[in-house]
């Protein structure tokens, strides 16, 4: 038997390493475009290929998690996305920079739907496995915005892909001597702590896809947008990429501060006790944001992380809940296949509203789709809950 600390160890780090690759050309963009002669616009959609195969793949990857080996397809994520990522510092026409980058999307599809049903697998208590491994999560999200920034204004944009590729490699060569294949069926699982009537099932079901579809969105863009927003109307704080790229990491780090709170919460509240309060409140931030610029669009902008953080870990806990063991991977691969697909549609639609209107476009445009979460927390059914230590 694998010691469960050791593996929720390696999955949370592949959680972080999975986050920092997809976003690492979101923040390195700004100082590749005049390097390739291409502008923001232009340049930010060769991303998008990437983000669409994050969300297909994990169709695949999900059924041979379930079928194959769960352990074999991390080491094939941590070896794969690494690779990818050292692939991206070589390109040299915008052509190989889509194909490097959707490579990186390819194998970062593995994580989400193997590495959270192994998360489930091994936990203890659910809720709080759940805000950990988000806050690691999020961790990626902002070191990606902040080492980018300070590899890039230092080493150039090259190094902030090859450097975080040759650690990546490491992990998994770690994880592969550390973690062996084992046969998790008809283990105690952590999950069996909630369900609903059999007749308000469709009511989860219609409650998650509305919400996947929006939040993911909508986190997607945020995530993408946030180093280009910041060095737009943070112009009076600072125009230095390495200083930008920490006030980022900063704001982000509120996000996982909300995930690890979010995660306690749900392992003593039902999902629409949690979820109902905290789906009110990106809309309006979105929408003051887009009126706001420095130190008060800062504040705004945790609250918006704050939102959109704490609604990920909210959607993964529902899966988790209302799986068996045996279907968990492959339960994951469609909530993330949906929700991947609809944020690899995000990138683009970024660039057409940012062509459109600016960030003020885009900012309401997302705090409007940003409503259908109230509507899908409302529709949410109350759980039946078996009793359970806190």
């Amino acid at each position: 038997m694998n010691s469960p600390s050791r593996v929720i160890s390696f999955v949370n780090a592949g959680h972080f390493i999975d986050h920092y690759a997809m976003l690492i050309f979101a923040a390195a963009v700004i100082i590749m475009g005049p390097a390739l002669g291409m502008a923001y616009s232009e340049l930010l959609p060769y991303a998008t290929p990437g983000f669409i195969a994050f969300g297909a793949g994990s169709l695949l990857t999900g059924w041979l998690g379930d079928r194959w080996s769960r352990r074999h397809m991390m080491l094939i994520f941590f070896v794969g996305i690494g690779l990818s990522m050292i692939s991206v510092g070589f390109v040299r026409t915008p052509a190989e920079l889509g194909a490097a980058l959707f490579a990186i999307g390819i194998f970062a599809s593995i994580y989400h739907p193997v590495g959270t049903a192994m998360i489930v697998s091994y936990a203890d208590r659910l809720g709080r496995e759940m805000g950990i491994n988000g806050v690691w999560g999020n961790l990626g999200v902002a070191s990606s915005a902040l080492v980018t920034g300070v590899i890039g204004q230092y080493l150039g944009w090259r190094f902030a892909f090859i450097v975080p590729g040759v650690v990546t490699i490491l992990i998994g060569i770690a994880f592969a001597m550390m973690v062996v294949h084992e046969d998790r069926k008809g283990s105690k699982q952590a999950a069996a702590q909630a369900r609903v009537a059999k007749q308000d099932m469709w009511r989860v079901i219609l409650a998650l896809l509305i919400v996947v579809i929006a939040i993911s969105t909508t986190f997607n863009a945020v995530t993408v947008a946030l180093p280009k927003l910041f060095a737009e109307r943070l112009a009076d704080l600072t125009r230095s990429p390495a200083l930008l790229g920490i006030i980022a990491a900063c704001v982000y780090v509120f996000g996982a501060m909300t995930q690890y709170t979010i995660g306690r919460l749900l392992d003593r509240y039902s999902l629409k006790t949690v979820a109902l309060p905290l789906s009110f409140m990106l809309a309006p931030f979105l929408y003051l944001a887009a009126s706001l610029s420095n130190l008060p669009l800062i504040l705004v902008s945790i609250g918006i992380v704050m939102g959109a953080f704490g609604q990920v870990t909210v959607n993964d806990a529902m899966v988790g809940k209302y799986t068996s063991e045996e279907w968990r991977s492959r339960a994951y691969a469609v909530r993330y296949f949906i929700g991947f697909t609809a944020a690899g549609a995000s990138v683009g639609l970024v660039a057409w509203l940012y062509e459109q209107g600016g960030f003020v476009t885009m900012l309401h445009a997302f705090a409007a789709l940003c409503l259908l979460a109230i509507a899908a927390a409302i529709i949410l059914p109350r759980e039946i809950r078996t009793p359970q230590a806190v």
